[in-house]
């Protein structure tokens, strides 16, 4: 038996990264996945997962998607952008930008999804947060860690509304993580190998973190081991916060 078999889980940004790395892993454990994108070629192969395209910034097509496929029992918000810069680097479409598809959209998505949970009894919402903002500041990281802070506080104010009526909200805190993302901004800076390097050095591990290991805290917090818990911000950083 699975661990998260007969549940439903509905997952954002599944197409890349960490998200496409955590809806393999619930689909692995039993979970019915229901993996969205906003590309729809960035859902092929992913395996044991029924596939949607997604746009979170349109309300309208959030609230046809669980029209068609119903009120999940776990929502993992994946979906976001990393901007890079100071204050002084971030103009207004980008602050827009970011606010709209960072935070914006996980309210948009739990305010969906809530009012079916609440009469159902019970669900569970896990919000993609990062380290980057309430826990510790990193330099060029401006208006990605104002949003962050922002799905924290978005998480624990759900979980305190809601915990008498069954719910569940949780926040995960990645440090950096390899991924496409990642690799990306990398290979924008201009000096790959630089990069790298001081993304590395940050890192008391002296490595950084898989989509595989992210996806397995994902997992747990989907999972009924964690009854428990809510309201958490889960740290998962290799050590960075704590140094």
């Amino acid at each position: 038996m699975g661990r998260l078999d007969g549940k439903v889980v509905l997952v954002t940004a599944a197409g890349a990264g960490i998200g496409r790395a955590s809806a393999l892993a619930l689909a692995r454990e039993g979970a019915r996945v229901i993996a969205t994108d906003v590309n729809q070629g960035a859902l092929d192969g992913l395996a044991g997962c029924e596939t949607r395209v997604l746009n979170v910034r349109d309300a309208g097509a959030i609230t046809a998607t669980f029209e068609a496929v119903g009120i999940p029992d776990v929502l993992f918000n994946c979906a976001g952008f990393v901007a890079n810069g100071t204050i002084l680097d971030c103009d207004e479409e980008t602050w827009a930008f970011s606010l709209d598809l960072n935070l914006t959209a996980m309210f948009r998505m739990c305010r969906a999804v809530l009012p079916g949970m609440i009469a159902r009894g019970h669900g569970n919402i896990i919000n993609m947060a990062s380290v980057a903002g309430s826990i510790i500041a990193a330099p060029n990281r401006a208006v990605y860690g104002v949003t962050k802070a922002g799905v924290i506080g978005l998480t624990k104010a759900i979980a305190a509304d809601f915990v008498a009526k069954g719910i569940r909200c949780n926040a995960v805190c990645p440090g950096t993580v390899d991924t496409p993302s990642l690799r990306q901004r990398m290979e924008a800076s201009g000096d790959y190998e630089a990069a790298r390097a001081a993304f590395l050095a940050r890192q008391p591990t002296g490595r950084m973190a898989t989509a595989e290991e992210i996806a397995a805290l994902v997992v747990y917090l989907a999972s009924d081991e964690s009854s428990f818990t809510t309201g958490v911000a889960h740290v998962i950083d290799g050590g960075w916060s704590n140094t």
